[in-house]
């Protein structure tokens, strides 16, 4: 394991969302914005064990692109409404994708890309890996999902990152069952973690050799459901965690930040 790297990787994804973040709050992106700050650790680490997978996100995927590699610039200029974007700046926030990953974009459908991503893994027969929250891992369809991918032992990963909010609303609230139990029933490997790097890369790295696999990570969002605006004082923050295990942190985040800072004011020239 590559602390180092996921730590970069993280703070590629903060310095990016605060960016993000920051054009919402000035009006310069006027449309919707699905951040994931405080979400960074679950894409960073599980992108350096599915190399090569194809990938399936939710409209909270800024993260996800850019974990595995997606064109920074591309994904700016999607955020930006440019021809230039990955989704030539008619797709937006939740909608972003990457064929050369290969990651499929999401049109706004809670959970779709579930199912979606189970046909294709059943279709193609690739190593696939699907990216979706609390709430969506309720929907009938990924309950489906999960018992066809265990029936016909598909190679496929589900990663739910559970913030414990659909929207504004907890999990306690929602329903009075855990997914985790579910998946397990219907003979599913399934997991279910916090969002410390070790715990996650180590839990991956088995399960990837017992696909189909199911972990639920719980997370913590700092930011609103959509835009800038603050849920509040978060209950942890595992990037300042990071910072304190990881040699060179300082200087990663440092380059990580005025890189991020730089390519956003080289494209916002473009305006």
């Amino acid at each position: 394991m590559n602390l180092q790297e996921i730590f970069r990787r993280m703070c590629l994804i903060r310095y990016f969302e605060l960016q993000v973040a920051e054009a919402v709050k000035k009006k310069i992106i006027p449309w919707l914005a699905y951040l994931s700050v405080g979400q960074e650790a679950p894409s960073a680490t599980i992108s350096t064990l599915t190399k090569g997978y194809s990938v399936f996100t939710q409209h909270r995927g800024h993260s996800v692109y850019l974990a595995y590699g997606g064109n920074i610039e591309q994904l700016i200029d999607e955020l930006l409404g440019c021809k230039t974007g990955c989704c030539k700046g008619e797709g937006g926030s939740p909608c972003i994708q990457d064929l050369n990953i290969p990651m499929y974009g999401h049109h706004g459908l809670i959970g779709e890309n579930i199912p979606l991503a189970t046909g294709y893994a059943l279709a193609t027969g690739n190593s696939t890996v699907a990216y979706f929250g609390d709430a969506a891992a309720e929907e009938d369809y990924a309950l489906t999902s999960f018992g066809f991918a265990a029936t016909h032992k598909l190679p496929i990963l589900y990663i739910c990152e559970d913030n414990n909010l659909s929207i504004l609303t907890p999990i306690k609230d929602r329903r009075n069952w855990n997914v985790y139990d579910v998946t397990t029933a219907m003979g599913l490997k399934s997991a279910a973690i916090i969002d410390d790097p070790k715990i996650i890369f180590n839990t991956v790295k088995e399960l990837i050799n017992h696909l189909p696999a199911f972990v639920n990570i719980q997370t913590c969002r700092h930011l609103w459901h959509v835009g800038c605006g603050n849920d509040g004082p978060p209950k942890w923050d595992r990037l300042d965690e990071m910072r304190n295990i990881v040699s060179n942190a300082k200087e990663i985040e440092e380059q990580m930040r005025m890189y991020v800072e730089d390519l956003w004011q080289k494209q916002l020239q473009k305006l």
